[in-house]
Protein backbone atom coordinates (compact mmCIF):
# COMPACT_ATOMS: atom_id res chain seq x y z
CA UNK A 1 0.00 0.00 0.00
CA UNK A 2 1.36 3.39 -1.00
CA UNK A 3 2.38 5.66 1.83
CA UNK A 4 -0.01 8.52 2.44
CA UNK A 5 1.76 11.83 2.35
CA UNK A 6 0.23 14.35 4.73
CA UNK A 7 1.15 17.92 3.84
CA UNK A 8 0.29 20.73 6.28
CA UNK A 9 -2.16 23.20 4.82
CA UNK A 10 -1.09 26.14 6.99
CA UNK A 11 1.21 27.52 4.34
CA UNK A 12 -1.75 27.84 1.98
CA UNK A 13 -3.94 29.59 4.54
CA UNK A 14 -4.68 33.28 4.48
CA UNK A 15 -3.07 33.72 7.89
CA UNK A 16 0.22 32.43 6.55
CA UNK A 17 0.47 35.00 3.78
CA UNK A 18 3.16 37.58 4.09
CA UNK A 19 1.46 40.72 5.29
CA UNK A 20 2.85 43.78 3.60
CA UNK A 21 3.16 46.67 6.01
CA UNK A 22 1.97 49.87 4.38
CA UNK A 23 3.07 53.40 5.20
CA UNK A 24 1.14 54.76 8.20
CA UNK A 25 -0.64 51.47 8.89
CA UNK A 26 -0.24 52.26 12.61
CA UNK A 27 0.27 55.62 14.26
CA UNK A 28 0.55 56.87 17.83
CA UNK A 29 -0.85 59.93 19.59
CA UNK A 30 0.50 61.19 22.91
CA UNK A 31 -2.18 63.11 24.78
CA UNK A 32 -5.86 62.51 24.06
CA UNK A 33 -7.63 65.72 25.02
CA UNK A 34 -9.82 67.52 22.49
CA UNK A 35 -7.02 67.77 19.92
CA UNK A 36 -5.79 64.23 20.46
CA UNK A 37 -9.30 62.79 20.23
CA UNK A 38 -9.82 64.61 16.96
CA UNK A 39 -6.60 63.17 15.51
CA UNK A 40 -7.33 59.65 16.78
CA UNK A 41 -10.88 59.62 15.40
CA UNK A 42 -9.93 60.97 11.97
CA UNK A 43 -7.04 58.52 11.54
CA UNK A 44 -9.10 55.50 12.67
CA UNK A 45 -11.98 56.62 10.42
CA UNK A 46 -9.61 56.30 7.46
CA UNK A 47 -8.53 52.76 8.28
CA UNK A 48 -5.38 53.48 10.31
CA UNK A 49 -4.68 51.67 13.60
CA UNK A 50 -4.11 54.16 16.42
CA UNK A 51 -2.62 53.78 19.90
CA UNK A 52 -2.85 56.79 22.18
CA UNK A 53 -1.03 57.47 25.43
CA UNK A 54 -2.72 59.03 28.46
CA UNK A 55 -1.83 59.52 32.13
CA UNK A 56 -4.50 57.36 33.76
CA UNK A 57 -7.07 54.67 33.00
CA UNK A 58 -9.78 57.19 33.81
CA UNK A 59 -8.48 59.57 31.13
CA UNK A 60 -8.19 56.72 28.63
CA UNK A 61 -11.82 55.72 29.22
CA UNK A 62 -12.96 59.34 29.07
CA UNK A 63 -11.23 59.79 25.70
CA UNK A 64 -12.78 56.60 24.32
CA UNK A 65 -16.23 57.66 25.55
CA UNK A 66 -15.90 61.08 23.91
CA UNK A 67 -14.80 59.56 20.60
CA UNK A 68 -17.67 57.08 20.80
CA UNK A 69 -20.19 59.87 21.42
CA UNK A 70 -18.87 61.85 18.47
CA UNK A 71 -19.30 58.80 16.23
CA UNK A 72 -22.83 58.32 17.60
CA UNK A 73 -23.59 61.87 16.47
CA UNK A 74 -22.48 60.88 12.98
CA UNK A 75 -24.78 57.85 13.08
CA UNK A 76 -27.71 60.07 14.06
CA UNK A 77 -27.01 62.38 11.13
CA UNK A 78 -26.73 59.42 8.72
CA UNK A 79 -23.00 59.94 8.22
CA UNK A 80 -22.02 56.56 9.63
CA UNK A 81 -23.45 53.10 10.33
CA UNK A 82 -23.21 51.21 13.65
CA UNK A 83 -21.02 48.61 11.93
CA UNK A 84 -18.63 51.27 10.70
CA UNK A 85 -18.46 52.73 14.19
CA UNK A 86 -17.51 49.33 15.65
CA UNK A 87 -14.75 48.99 13.04
CA UNK A 88 -13.40 52.48 13.84
CA UNK A 89 -13.42 51.90 17.60
CA UNK A 90 -11.76 48.52 17.03
CA UNK A 91 -8.78 50.30 15.50
CA UNK A 92 -8.26 52.49 18.60
CA UNK A 93 -6.30 51.46 21.70
CA UNK A 94 -5.43 53.52 24.77
CA UNK A 95 -2.35 52.88 26.88
CA UNK A 96 -0.36 54.23 29.83
CA UNK A 97 2.94 52.88 28.53
CA UNK A 98 5.09 54.64 25.91
CA UNK A 99 6.47 51.20 24.95
CA UNK A 100 3.16 50.53 23.20
CA UNK A 101 4.22 53.10 20.59
CA UNK A 102 6.83 50.63 19.32
CA UNK A 103 6.01 49.68 15.74
CA UNK A 104 4.23 52.96 14.97
CA UNK A 105 5.19 54.61 11.69
CA UNK A 106 4.22 58.05 12.91
CA UNK A 107 3.71 59.50 16.41
CA UNK A 108 1.99 62.84 17.03
CA UNK A 109 2.48 64.71 20.30
CA UNK A 110 -0.73 66.48 21.37
CA UNK A 111 -0.23 66.99 25.10
CA UNK A 112 -2.16 69.56 27.05
CA UNK A 113 -0.10 72.16 28.90
CA UNK A 114 -0.69 71.86 32.65
CA UNK A 115 0.17 75.09 34.41
CA UNK A 116 -0.31 73.46 37.84
CA UNK A 117 2.83 71.35 37.51
CA UNK A 118 5.05 74.38 37.01
CA UNK A 119 6.65 72.71 33.98
CA UNK A 120 6.92 74.90 30.89
CA UNK A 121 4.98 73.65 27.87
CA UNK A 122 8.15 73.51 25.75
CA UNK A 123 9.94 71.39 28.39
CA UNK A 124 6.99 69.02 28.77
CA UNK A 125 6.83 68.51 25.01
CA UNK A 126 10.60 67.97 24.75
CA UNK A 127 10.29 65.28 27.42
CA UNK A 128 7.54 63.59 25.39
CA UNK A 129 9.68 63.73 22.24
CA UNK A 130 12.57 62.07 24.07
CA UNK A 131 10.32 59.31 25.42
CA UNK A 132 8.92 58.68 21.94
CA UNK A 133 12.39 58.45 20.38
CA UNK A 134 13.45 55.84 22.93
CA UNK A 135 10.78 53.35 21.81
CA UNK A 136 10.15 53.89 18.07
CA UNK A 137 12.20 52.72 15.08
CA UNK A 138 14.73 55.01 13.43
CA UNK A 139 12.41 55.46 10.42
CA UNK A 140 9.42 56.50 12.52
CA UNK A 141 8.35 60.14 12.15
CA UNK A 142 7.76 62.27 15.25
CA UNK A 143 5.45 65.29 15.04
CA UNK A 144 3.86 67.92 17.25
CA UNK A 145 0.41 69.42 16.97
CA UNK A 146 1.60 72.52 18.87
CA UNK A 147 1.03 75.81 17.06
CA UNK A 148 3.04 78.43 18.94
CA UNK A 149 6.13 76.30 19.62
CA UNK A 150 8.84 75.95 16.97
CA UNK A 151 9.44 72.35 15.85
CA UNK A 152 13.18 72.97 15.39
CA UNK A 153 13.48 73.83 19.09
CA UNK A 154 11.45 70.77 20.11
CA UNK A 155 13.60 68.45 18.00
CA UNK A 156 16.98 70.00 18.83
CA UNK A 157 17.84 67.59 21.66
CA UNK A 158 16.87 64.38 19.86
CA UNK A 159 19.37 61.94 18.43
CA UNK A 160 17.63 62.10 15.04
CA UNK A 161 16.00 65.55 14.72
CA UNK A 162 15.73 65.11 10.96
CA UNK A 163 12.57 63.00 11.37
CA UNK A 164 10.57 65.68 13.18
CA UNK A 165 7.83 67.84 11.72
CA UNK A 166 4.92 70.01 12.86
CA UNK A 167 1.30 69.79 11.76
CA UNK A 168 -1.86 71.48 12.95
CA UNK A 169 -5.31 69.90 13.08
CA UNK A 170 -8.13 72.42 13.52
CA UNK A 171 -9.98 71.92 16.82
CA UNK A 172 -12.76 74.48 16.34
CA UNK A 173 -13.71 72.84 13.07
CA UNK A 174 -12.68 69.15 13.25
CA UNK A 175 -13.96 68.46 9.76
CA UNK A 176 -11.96 71.28 8.17
CA UNK A 177 -10.31 69.67 5.16
CA UNK A 178 -6.95 71.36 5.62
CA UNK A 179 -3.90 70.75 7.83
CA UNK A 180 -1.00 73.15 8.22
CA UNK A 181 2.31 71.30 7.80
CA UNK A 182 5.65 72.81 8.85
CA UNK A 183 9.11 71.62 7.83
CA UNK A 184 11.67 72.41 10.53
CA UNK A 185 15.32 73.32 10.11
CA UNK A 186 16.38 69.68 10.53
CA UNK A 187 13.46 68.01 8.72
CA UNK A 188 14.44 66.02 5.64
CA UNK A 189 12.53 66.39 2.40
CA UNK A 190 11.64 62.69 2.53
CA UNK A 191 10.03 63.02 5.96
CA UNK A 192 8.11 66.12 4.87
CA UNK A 193 6.78 64.34 1.77
CA UNK A 194 5.70 61.33 3.85
CA UNK A 195 3.77 63.56 6.26
CA UNK A 196 2.07 65.24 3.29
CA UNK A 197 1.13 61.74 2.12
CA UNK A 198 -0.40 61.04 5.55
CA UNK A 199 -2.47 64.22 5.29
CA UNK A 200 -3.80 63.08 1.92
CA UNK A 201 -4.53 59.60 3.31
CA UNK A 202 -6.92 61.13 5.83
CA UNK A 203 -8.57 63.18 3.08
CA UNK A 204 -7.13 66.57 4.00
CA UNK A 205 -5.34 69.20 1.96
CA UNK A 206 -1.81 70.26 2.89
CA UNK A 207 -1.25 73.93 3.68
CA UNK A 208 2.56 74.35 3.53
CA UNK A 209 3.70 76.82 6.19
CA UNK A 210 7.17 78.17 6.86
CA UNK A 211 8.41 77.72 10.40
CA UNK A 212 6.83 80.50 12.45
CA UNK A 213 5.20 80.61 15.88
CA UNK A 214 1.42 80.62 15.45
CA UNK A 215 1.57 79.36 11.87
CA UNK A 216 -1.08 81.15 9.78
CA UNK A 217 -4.28 80.21 11.57
CA UNK A 218 -3.41 81.17 15.15
CA UNK A 219 -1.73 84.46 14.22
CA UNK A 220 -4.83 85.57 12.30
CA UNK A 221 -7.26 84.32 14.92
CA UNK A 222 -5.72 85.96 18.01
CA UNK A 223 -5.35 89.27 16.16
CA UNK A 224 -9.04 89.18 15.22
CA UNK A 225 -10.01 88.23 18.77
CA UNK A 226 -8.01 91.06 20.33
CA UNK A 227 -9.62 93.58 17.98
CA UNK A 228 -13.06 92.13 18.78
CA UNK A 229 -12.28 92.58 22.50
CA UNK A 230 -11.32 96.21 21.85
CA UNK A 231 -14.62 96.85 20.04
CA UNK A 232 -16.53 95.18 22.89
CA UNK A 233 -14.75 97.19 25.62
CA UNK A 234 -15.32 100.43 23.67
CA UNK A 235 -19.05 99.64 23.54
CA UNK A 236 -19.11 99.58 19.74
CA UNK A 237 -21.37 96.48 19.78
CA UNK A 238 -22.31 93.54 21.98
CA UNK A 239 -20.35 90.28 21.90
CA UNK A 240 -23.38 88.62 20.29
CA UNK A 241 -23.53 91.18 17.48
CA UNK A 242 -19.78 91.24 16.91
CA UNK A 243 -19.86 87.48 16.42
CA UNK A 244 -22.96 87.75 14.24
CA UNK A 245 -21.16 90.30 12.02
CA UNK A 246 -18.28 87.91 11.33
CA UNK A 247 -20.53 84.86 10.86
CA UNK A 248 -23.13 86.40 8.55
CA UNK A 249 -21.17 89.27 7.07
CA UNK A 250 -17.84 87.49 6.60
CA UNK A 251 -18.98 83.90 6.19
CA UNK A 252 -17.15 82.54 9.23
CA UNK A 253 -18.48 79.40 10.89
CA UNK A 254 -18.02 80.85 14.38
CA UNK A 255 -17.42 84.39 15.57
CA UNK A 256 -14.15 85.19 17.39
CA UNK A 257 -15.75 85.08 20.86
CA UNK A 258 -17.50 81.74 20.44
CA UNK A 259 -14.42 80.29 18.76
CA UNK A 260 -12.31 81.37 21.74
CA UNK A 261 -14.83 79.76 24.10
CA UNK A 262 -14.62 76.49 22.16
CA UNK A 263 -10.82 76.43 22.23
CA UNK A 264 -10.69 77.49 25.89
CA UNK A 265 -9.73 80.98 27.00
CA UNK A 266 -6.82 79.72 29.12
CA UNK A 267 -5.36 78.08 26.02
CA UNK A 268 -5.98 81.17 23.89
CA UNK A 269 -4.27 83.32 26.53
CA UNK A 270 -1.24 81.00 26.44
CA UNK A 271 -1.13 81.23 22.62
CA UNK A 272 -1.13 85.00 22.85
CA UNK A 273 1.58 85.10 25.51
CA UNK A 274 3.80 82.82 23.41
CA UNK A 275 3.30 84.95 20.31
CA UNK A 276 3.87 88.18 22.22
CA UNK A 277 7.11 86.76 23.64
CA UNK A 278 8.19 85.59 20.17
CA UNK A 279 7.34 88.71 18.13
CA UNK A 280 6.85 91.50 20.67
CA UNK A 281 3.90 92.88 18.70
CA UNK A 282 1.16 94.50 20.84
CA UNK A 283 -1.47 92.92 18.57
CA UNK A 284 -0.61 89.57 20.18
CA UNK A 285 -0.71 90.74 23.81
CA UNK A 286 -3.75 89.18 25.56
CA UNK A 287 -6.61 91.63 25.98
CA UNK A 288 -7.39 92.62 29.60
CA UNK A 289 -10.86 91.20 28.98
CA UNK A 290 -9.44 87.75 28.23
CA UNK A 291 -7.22 87.89 31.32
CA UNK A 292 -10.20 88.89 33.46
CA UNK A 293 -12.28 85.95 32.26
CA UNK A 294 -9.42 83.49 32.80
CA UNK A 295 -8.87 84.74 36.36
CA UNK A 296 -12.59 84.23 37.00
CA UNK A 297 -12.30 80.64 35.66
CA UNK A 298 -14.78 81.50 32.92
CA UNK A 299 -12.85 79.52 30.34
CA UNK A 300 -15.58 78.89 27.79
CA UNK A 301 -17.44 75.72 26.83
CA UNK A 302 -15.43 73.55 29.24
CA UNK A 303 -16.71 75.51 32.27
CA UNK A 304 -20.10 76.46 30.83
CA UNK A 305 -19.27 80.17 30.81
CA UNK A 306 -16.83 82.32 28.86
CA UNK A 307 -17.79 85.21 26.62
CA UNK A 308 -21.13 83.36 26.38
CA UNK A 309 -22.98 80.75 28.46
CA UNK A 310 -23.26 77.08 27.42
CA UNK A 311 -25.47 74.17 28.43
CA UNK A 312 -24.29 70.71 29.54
CA UNK A 313 -23.99 69.61 25.90
CA UNK A 314 -21.72 72.52 25.04
CA UNK A 315 -24.40 74.31 23.05
CA UNK A 316 -24.48 78.08 23.29
CA UNK A 317 -27.35 79.58 25.28
CA UNK A 318 -28.80 82.55 23.42
CA UNK A 319 -29.03 85.94 25.11
CA UNK A 320 -32.84 85.86 25.03
CA UNK A 321 -32.97 82.43 26.68
CA UNK A 322 -30.48 83.57 29.31
CA UNK A 323 -32.57 86.65 30.16
CA UNK A 324 -35.74 84.54 30.42
CA UNK A 325 -33.98 82.12 32.75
Amino acid sequence: MAEIVVEPIERYALSAKNRVKTLFSRIGVVGCGNEGQNIVRIAAWHGIEVVFIELSEEKIQNSLDNISRELDNRIESWGLTPGEKRAIMGRIKGSLDFKDLAGCDFVIEAVRADEKTGVRSIDARKDVFNKIEQVVDREAIIATNATTIIITELASELQYPDRCVSLHFFVTSPEARIIEVVKGLYTTEDVYKKVCTFVKLINREVIPVEESAGLVSIRLFVTLLNEACEALMEGVATAENIDKTTIIGMGMRFGPFQMADIVGLNKVEKWMENLYEEFGGPKYKPSPLIKRLVRAKRLGVSTGHGFFKYDANGDKISESSSKEA
